[in-house]
């Protein structure tokens, strides 16, 4: 069901002004009943399917066994291990958060305050005994003080500290090889130390994976492919996989095609057969391919001829688009949803005359 929401007035809590966009779609029945916020979609297409196939191989549960001589024990889930997040950004673009009207005085904090990242850099300057740590370990003997932007060397209980990378999407690819890098090289003094491989200054961080031998051909394309297939949409692996083939070098590109063709044809399974479904995907992607200037016929994969009527009808989502429209609609003022509704009328009614 699609849940009404009223344009209601604003109301002013503290110092933001809240109206009905902000209430978060609930059923009242529901809610009443179990006194809790639960809230019932329809589950209708793809993405939907994919979201809810994330829970169900998400992995089998993990177990913490503790052997001890005596006494009770007391496992406590949360202290059992500590997470420390770590910023992957590329130079000067660390996120940025900010109120409307203060960009100028957010960026100014923001080039004074140092990052997971850039402090590590100065910790590696100053601080011999940390050449050897990569940043992905560096939370195990160092903490990060929020309030100075300092790693201070821990006194106790880094055991039990995992340090996390981001997942970096590769098509966000200069952040996607410099991830990679920072899960490696130990000691790095700056971002230019990170591109320096064997004394030669790389141009960009993928150059620096080249130069240092992790691109492993092929490999690395389908490696990216079986990870975003665990959580992305098909519309998104065709994405990933065009860029591949613009970016990536891949050698074999056939092969990727035809190892990876199940999850890159998913989203049209519901609605063609088996032999007409991987026509559409080809037809998505080499769409995607046109901005790398390359082709299916390029890349040596199987050549569709679809009309981008029939592919725009394929790639239509009816319970997607009536979504976005209701969040269109509820941004509209009183005048501009007179507009919409007039014009809505006319068509609904064939109006030749308008």
């Amino acid at each position: 069901p699609i849940y009404r929401r009223r344009a209601t007035e604003p109301v002013q809590v503290g110092k933001y002004s809240i109206d009905n966009r902000w209430v978060v779609p609930y059923n009242p029945w529901l809610l009443k009943k179990f006194n809790a916020h639960i809230n019932v979609e329809v589950c209708a297409s793809v993405k939907s399917v994919t979201y809810l196939y994330k829970y169900v191989h998400k992995g089998h549960d993990a177990a913490s066994v503790k052997i001890q001589k005596e006494g009770a024990l007391d496992h406590d889930e949360i202290l059992s291990f500590v997470e420390e997040s770590l910023a992957v950004h590329l130079p000067q673009q660390q996120p940025i958060v900010y109120q409307d009207g203060q960009e100028a005085q957010a960026i100014e904090r923001a080039a004074l305050r140092k990052t997971t990242l850039t402090s590590w850099f100065e910790l590696n300057k100053n601080d011999p005994s940390a050449h050897n740590i990569s940043y992905s370990d560096i939370p195990q003997y160092y903490v990060f003080d929020k309030s100075t932007t300092n790693w201070k060397k821990r006194q106790r209980g880094g055991q039990n500290v995992i340090g996390r990378l981001p997942v970096v999407s590769m098509l966000d690819t200069e952040r996607y090889y410099l991830r990679m890098l920072l899960l490696r090289k130990s000691g790095a003094i700056s971002f230019d130390d990170i591109l320096t491989v064997n004394g030669l200054r790389c141009i960009t961080f993928q150059q620096a994976c080249q130069e240092y031998g992790l691109l492993r051909g092929d490999q690395q394309g389908h490696d990216a492919l079986n990870e975003a297939a665990q959580f992305q949409s098909p519309r998104q692996l065709h994405m990933l996989f065009a860029m591949i083939c613009g970016f990536g070098e891949v050698e074999d590109v056939p092969d990727l095609w035809m190892q990876h063709q199940v999850s890159l044809c998913e989203d049209f399974v519901y609605r063609y057969s088996e032999q007409t479904e991987p026509h559409y995907a080809l037809a998505d992607i080499e769409e995607l391919l046109t901005s790398y200037n390359l082709s299916l016929q390029k890349l040596h994969l199987p050549t569709v001829d679809l009309p981008a009527s029939v592919l725009e009808r394929a790639n239509f989502d009816v319970v997607e688009e009536q979504a976005k429209a209701n969040g269109y609609a509820m941004q509209l003022n009183s005048e501009q949803r007179n507009v919409v509704e007039i014009l809505l009328s006319a068509v609904y009614n064939n109006a030749a005359d308008f």
